[in-house]
């Protein structure tokens, strides 16, 4: 007790006094981490520009580790500027999204070789699963308007979003609206991310469906994950619910239909009712909704289905900092676009008790979200 005691009399002594900082070594360091929280904007942008150039498609073309040189030779710029090629590639080499290696083609030449690293392979513009569309969204200056106006939204009151408050309509809105393009990204963007967690939940995690005779996937959009689920469970029947807009001329088959309505007014019944990233766009009151909409929905002996983010509640840390971070980040970007949130399990558990729900089951096998099964 009076080791611990000492220390929480050092950090209070130190928050308590002046606001100098003890060296000069600590000043400098503390200004390169401001410096970098600064300039972090940089690494969107810089893969954003690797994107735009199609370097991560151009070395995995090539098929073998592609020296500076052989790419500045591919790449559509101005060879004026090929030198300003090796600096975009060392700050990428140092966020790991390339691998830089030393390969000696021919006696003498010591010329630096790259490669894609695992997070480079998901900016791949062709790949089913690649991360690639979703930043192109994200970079887009529609949604970095919005990071302009969250202090705005803060002290006014507003009770939308800060994108509402940048654009005056919601996002939802503005995608529905007259610049198709970021609508389709986003949608790409979501097919693409659907595969991803659709390909390890179905390998690693299938016993999830096991024995649902009858799934409805809530916002399933054109049915990426149905039809997913559908090759690892042919006899099961599925319906996708979503807006009438978004299912409107999509054919389904005997054993998979496509219904056009809203999920605040009816949910159709169901074994599973399965919401992959849906309710992390819309606030408690609103999942509160929904989640009641799904206890009168859900068959005797179902349950719901979440994939969603579940962070750890104040207090707990995280061991893998990477996904805490993509965690946090993501409840920032849910607040500003959507004034949505991502929530700790004390949050879930409190919306599942107030819908009717008894019981629930959580199981963090999806990276930076968990797979949630929610019982009556």
């Amino acid at each position: 007790m009076t080791e611990l005691n000492n220390i929480s009399v050092r950090k209070m002594a130190k928050l308590n006094g002046d606001m100098e900082l003890s060296n000069n070594e600590e000043l400098l360091e503390a200004q390169a981490q401001v410096w970098n929280q600064t300039f972090s904007f940089i690494h969107t942008m810089s893969l954003k520009c690797a994107i735009d150039l199609g370097i991560p498609d151009i070395i995995h073309r090539h098929g073998t580790p592609m020296s500076l040189s052989q790419l500045v030779d591919t790449l559509p710029i101005n060879k004026v500027k090929a030198h300003c090629i090796r600096r975009l590639m060392r700050l990428l080499v140092q966020c790991k999204v390339f691998d830089k290696l030393e390969i000696l083609d021919k006696p003498g030449d010591e010329e630096v070789h790259y490669w894609l690293t695992p997070a480079g392979r998901l900016l791949l513009r062709d790949d089913p699963i690649s991360i690639a569309p979703y930043l192109q969204v994200i970079s887009n200056p529609v949604m970095m308007k919005t990071w302009h106006h969250m202090s705005e939204w803060l002290v006014n009151g507003h009770e939308g979003s800060a994108f509402e408050v940048a654009h005056g309509i919601s996002i939802w809105e503005y995608f529905d609206g007259d610049e198709p393009r970021l609508a389709n990204l986003f949608n790409e963007s979501m097919a693409c991310d659907t595969r991803l967690v659709m390909s390890v939940v179905l390998k690693d995690y299938k016993q999830v469906f096991e024995g649902v005779g009858l799934l409805v996937d809530v916002g399933g959009g054109i049915g990426t994950a149905t039809k997913e689920i559908h090759d690892v469970f042919p006899g099961m029947e599925c319906v996708v619910l979503d807006l009438p807009q978004v299912v409107a001329g999509l054919k389904g088959t005997h054993n998979l239909t496509f219904v056009g309505g809203d999920m605040f007014d009816d949910i159709p019944r169901g074994d599973a009712i399965l919401f992959k990233w849906v309710l992390h766009d819309w606030n408690d009151e609103s999942c509160a909704r929904i989640l009641k909409k799904c206890r009168e929905a859900v068959t005797e002996g179902g349950k719901v289905i979440i994939f969603d983010v579940v962070l750890k509640d104040d207090g707990q840390g995280d061991n893998n900092k990477i996904i805490e971070e993509a965690q946090l980040l993501f409840d920032m970007a849910m607040m500003a676009y959507v004034n949505g949130k991502e929530r700790s399990e004390r949050e879930w558990a409190k919306l599942f008790t107030d819908a009717g729900f008894t019981t629930y089951k959580i199981s963090p096998v999806l990276g930076v979200r968990s797979v949630i099964e929610v019982y009556p």
